[in-house]
């Protein structure tokens, strides 16, 4: 699917066709969302210029990502997209700026897309009419959507790390399965995360060498190089923040890899403590089934009370002394 947008009185206007659209004289942006063969082949006899295939967009070469051609500069950086609510995939998005259009090229659809939209097409919406400044536009609004998960992610950290430390459960077996479903919940996060610093790291990337590009070039104007710094700035805190939430995740798992441990060997404590409690009288009533003839405690009246005794006795001689030591 193909949209095509001007820009006009301040914001950004959606064109029917691309007939209504002149490459020479017009501003505007051309948003390519699962684009077939047909459409990518307007769009190249439009602007005159390739357009990358998805699996181009999948290289990883910075020749392959970071690149000019045909008068034209082609940007890929790697996106997050969620299908479905609990289901974050990552997605190459391609920006290709020429003199008068940016085209932008997905194969997702991108919560950041929508809201640049929403925005760009009210009044004032766009206010330089340069197409540099509608892709460093549609950036920030990328970038604002990365903060937007990293908060969302941050405060759902939180949330487990209150289960953790300072949920209650009745039982032991109820602590184990909330601290085991915490473990898979701190997983999911994580990777979710490591897909958003990898965002970070190509759109750092991406912005690092547009910058060097433009200024070998030529000078850049002082808005857009304003913009540029601005949105190198942003992209520089949200890596800081993404370091710090990985390694919060990171004392979360280990910590509850702990919990875990001390919830086993509180099991095999009791298993360890019953085994010496019962071993005495064991011995004592092993000794008194042996099939010996001269035994004479066997004569007695009250030998059997006073085996039972003895018995209770060395049971309850471990239990006092582990309690005064505290290991009960």
């Amino acid at each position: 699917m193909i949209t095509f947008y001007k820009v006009f009185g301040g914001k950004l206007e959606v064109v029917e066709s691309l007939e209504q659209l002149d490459r020479k004289s017009d501003i505007g942006w051309i948003d390519l969302l699962n684009p077939t063969p047909e459409e990518d082949k307007q769009i190249e006899q439009f602007l005159e210029l390739s357009v990358p295939t998805k699996d181009d967009m999948k290289d990883i070469e910075l020749s392959a990502r970071l690149y000019s051609e045909d008068g034209a500069e082609f940007r890929t950086m790697t996106a997050v997209s969620k299908v479905h609510l609990d289901d974050p995939v990552k997605t190459p998005v391609t920006l290709i700026l020429t003199p008068n259009f940016v085209v932008s090229v997905r194969y997702a659809e991108l919560t950041s897309f929508k809201l640049y939209q929403q925005q760009a097409l009210k009044k004032g919406g766009v206010q330089h009419a340069v197409a540099e400044a509608i892709m460093l536009d549609i950036l920030e609004a990328m970038i604002d959507r990365l903060a937007e998960s990293l908060e969302t992610l941050g405060n759902e950290v939180d949330d487990i790390s209150g289960d953790i430390f300072r949920g209650k459960r009745s039982s032991s077996k109820g602590k184990t399965g909330m601290l085991q479903f915490a473990i898979r919940k701190v997983g999911a996060k994580g990777e979710l995360l490591n897909m958003l610093r990898e965002s970070l790291a190509t759109m750092s990337r991406l912005l690092s060498h547009h910058y060097i590009h433009q200024t070998d070039e030529h000078e850049p104007s002082k808005m857009i190089r304003l913009k540029m710094q601005t949105l190198n700035r942003d992209v520089d805190s949200l890596n800081d923040h993404a370091a710090f939430l990985s390694g919060k995740m990171n004392f979360l798992l280990d910590a509850t890899l702990g919990m875990i441990n001390l919830e086993q060997n509180q099991i095999i404590k009791i298993f360890s403590i019953a085994a010496v409690v019962f071993l005495p009288p064991t011995l004592i009533a092993s000794v008194y089934g042996m099939n010996f003839r001269h035994m004479p405690e066997l004569e007695w009246q009250y030998g059997y009370p006073l085996a039972l005794v003895l018995m209770v006795i060395c049971a309850a001689l471990p239990i006092l002394y582990f309690k005064k030591r505290g290991w009960l």
